[in-house]
């Protein structure tokens, strides 16, 4: 097995890891702190609580099925890298909340909302840790991509309606409000403790390299780090002799690795690290402004024409170029 393959093989195998142990996270801080309290939250967890509380059928069982079925329904509408990458997430958080459900009936506390506040962190912890290893826990986000596919309502809009009708269906059984506000408190938790491990996981950092071994550092960074890098030219004004210098950006989290690398090849290399606002394109976060395909080749087009006319009608002028 070559080392790329072997670092493909690593990083797949990583993902898969804590994809479990995210799951697990959210299925322990669901079962043990928010389902004793009765609270209806958003998701398939929450159908799964209401369908519990009314029959007695397992929250795992609701869930699993229900996630079956929707994926079945999304897989010509979403595509398969989409059900594929769901399906093990969703599976997961089933059988950990089968595991945890009969363990913690009774709850850790007898204070409610000290109940809501814990389990509504890790819940929020656990999806964000799912997520930024390319994870789903499948449930109203399936719902989400079928309509957003289709419309021109966003994934996260779709979702909060969605969760939002759950909750408040809850009121049907409970005829108690406090239940409805327990529900949102664990939403707004869920939402604002996942984003900020996400947004963490997305800080991006930039590295400038100076060493004579930047052949080595650069290919190790490609096949290693799956990262990419610029070779600009540039001149040492003391030495007035030319160097190479290795222009990097990657997530911050991946700084230890790119660390490493550089000085396992060549421990006296001049390096740079920066923080940086944000980072945009292939490998990083996408531009989130929704545009049409054909739109965007019309435009190019249109550009291009008007370039070509302008070179066309300096050309005739040269004195117009002084």
């Amino acid at each position: 097995m070559s080392r790329i393959e072997k670092s493909k093989l690593w990083r797949t195998s990583k993902d898969y890891f804590f994809i479990t142990l995210g799951m697990a996270i959210y299925a322990f801080g669901f079962s043990a702190f928010i389902l004793p309290e009765k609270v209806v939250i958003g998701g398939l967890a929450g159908v799964g609580s209401l369908v519990f509380f009314t029959t007695g059928i397992p929250v795992a069982i609701t869930q699993l099925v229900l996630n079956l079925i929707l994926l079945a329904l999304a897989y010509k509408v979403v595509g398969k890298a989409f059900v594929l990458g769901t399906l093990y997430g969703a599976t997961m958080l089933s059988v950990w909340v089968g595991i945890f459900q009969p363990l913690f009936a009774d709850g850790f506390t007898s204070e409610p909302f000290m109940n809501i506040v814990i389990g509504g962190a890790m819940c929020g912890f656990g999806i964000g840790l799912t997520f930024i290893h390319n994870g789903s826990s499948g449930g109203t986000d399936i719902v989400a991509a079928m309509v957003s596919k289709h419309s021109n309502v966003s994934i996260g809009r779709m979702m909060l309606y969605t969760d939002v009708f759950i909750i408040s269906s809850s009121y049907l059984l409970f005829h108690q409000v406090d239940k409805i506000v327990y529900g949102f408190i664990v939403l707004f938790l869920v939402s604002q403790v996942a984003d900020m491990v996400i947004n963490t996981n997305r800080q991006a950092v930039q590295f400038t390299i100076f060493s004579p071994f930047w052949r080595e550092i650069a290919t190790a960074i490609n096949n290693e780090a799956n990262r990419g890098c610029t070779v600009i030219n540039g001149t040492g004004w003391y030495s007035k002799q030319d160097v190479k210098v290795l222009l990097v950006m990657c997530r911050k989290i991946e700084s230890v690795t790119i660390f490493r690398i550089i000085k396992s090849i060549d421990e006296n290399a001049f390096i740079t690290q920066a923080n940086v606002n944000g980072v945009y394109g292939k490998g990083f976060d996408h531009v989130k402004i929704k545009m049409k395909p054909e739109d965007v080749v019309q435009r190019r087009e249109q550009i291009k024409a008007s370039l070509d006319k302008d070179y066309t009608s300096s050309s005739g002028h040269p004195e117009s170029m002084a």
